[in-house]
């Protein structure tokens, strides 16, 4: 974990390839497609045979079904503190979303015509819920409850004797899945799309997974939509004189522990000595933790550390990296120079107090976040993201009057007469008439 100074030779070089997506390597693109054609081709079998044969879980097309009554009796099974925490995070997360619902709206135009938009709810809409992760449940169906989707349908990987965590099944019950089934991997997102004799296909898919299941998402994308296609997680950690140590080392050590070992966690000090204590606390925490294995690999593969002379320097690394979560573990007066400067975050933290397991959990904002630099131009999770916009157009005469010397114009320079035509016969017309 030595760490790299801004300044130094090849640094910017060393941070690109740092921050390199990952291409997919062919065997994945390979498999993910193979499965889906089985699921396109054979339905209900096709995922029956893929589930044995990957996961070692013997289902039949009858028994891929979460029941309502398997969900109410997960939620009665659940711990009370259990229930009440997800409880607070759907409201956390539906009263942080409330605040963008979209509206739909009319105005006139210069040539007095009336326009607008018009939103509306996505019929049908798929949750992939990787295994246990109730957080996910909530972090996409509380959006489509909040949105009014009629249909939220979600999908979650189950163990060899099909069981569902019932978290997870809680979770569902409270933020209003209407259909559940216990199916997971590229085979979730292949009936996702297509459909199969006990499966209706569904329009747009959400939610994160693994390197498969989000191979697959980018194979289906345009038989369904989907909404990004997030990778491991990341953590950028901004850390001056004033940071606490032990709180930024837990921190780098709580995004890293998610499993997938291809996990990146960065650390960009404001001095060495800082960066050195960081480093001695993330060493000490190591040593408790259950999943002090995976962590080590993404220690030894995923850590990029860096030392910088000023908060300017701090902001340019931040901005390249684009990173899912950051935070900003510095003196309170330095907040807003920060977040109005670095763009390209999928979410920012701000001060020692503002864990980013909090917006993992239940602080509002969705955690379904942009990964391997496309924080440069996708947004995380948003509740707009469950509607679907028509724009809307209402001339009279007297407005097409006004409009259509320029509409004419255009027509001809792009050589179009058909659509001049379309604006000139309707004034025509009128006159004949």
């Amino acid at each position: 974990m030595a760490d790299l100074a801004y300044r130094s030779r090849g640094f910017q070089e060393k941070l690109a390839k740092f921050c390199e997506t990952a291409v997919v390597p062919q065997s994945i693109v390979d498999s993910v497609a193979k499965i889906l054609g089985d699921v396109r081709r054979k339905g209900d079998l096709g995922i029956s045979s893929t589930l044995k044969r990957i996961d070692g879980v013997s289902l039949k097309s009858a028994e891929f079904r979460i029941s309502k009554q398997e969900m109410d009796s997960a939620t009665k099974r659940l711990a009370k503190e259990d229930l009440d925490a997800i409880k607070e995070s759907i409201q956390s997360v539906t009263a942080f979303h409330r605040h963008a619902l979209p509206k739909s709206w009319t105005a006139k135009n210069n040539h007095g015509a009336t326009i607008g938009e018009r939103f509306y709810p996505i019929d049908r809409v798929g949750l992939y819920i990787p295994t246990d992760l109730a957080s996910t449940v909530i972090m996409t169906g509380a959006l489509a409850k909040l949105a009014k989707v009629p249909e939220i349908v979600a999908f979650t990987p189950c163990g060899k004797d099909g069981v569902v965590n019932d978290g997870v099944m809680a979770a569902m019950k409270l933020t209003g899945v209407t259909e559940a089934y216990r199916v997971g991997g590229v085979c979730a997102v292949g009936a996702m799309a297509y459909g199969t004799d006990s499966i209706r296909s569904v329009s747009k898919v959400y939610g994160p997974g693994n390197a498969f299941t989000v191979e697959a998402k980018r194979q289906v994308y345009g038989t369904i939509g989907v909404d990004l296609l997030p990778g491991p997680s990341e953590l950028l950690v901004i850390a001056d004189g004033s940071a606490n140590p032990k709180f930024a080392a837990a921190d780098l050590l709580a995004q890293a522990e998610h499993g997938s070992g291809r996990e990146k966690v960065l650390l960009v000090s404001l001095s060495k000595d800082i960066a050195k204590a960081i480093r001695t606390e993330v060493r000490e925490q190591l040593k408790s933790l259950s999943r002090k294995r995976l962590i080590r690999q993404v220690l030894r593969e995923g850590f990029f550390s860096v030392v910088v002379d000023t908060y300017e320097e701090a902001i340019e690394v931040a901005n390249y990296v684009a990173p899912e979560h950051m935070e900003l573990e510095v003196e309170p007066s330095k907040f807003a120079m920060l977040v109005n400067s670095i763009k390209t975050a999928g979410a920012i933290m701000q001060g020692g107090w503002s864990a980013t397991a909090l917006g993992d959990f239940v602080a509002g904002p969705s955690h379904e976040l942009p990964t391997g630099r496309s924080g440069r131009y996708f947004s995380g999770l948003q509740v707009n993201d469950f509607f679907r916009r028509s724009s809307l157009i209402r001339y009279s005469e007297k407005a097409l009057r006004k409009a259509a010397p320029a509409a004419e114009s255009f027509a001809r320079m792009e050589g179009l007469d058909g659509h001049g035509r379309s604006v000139s016969i309707r004034l025509e017309s009128n006159q004949e008439g």
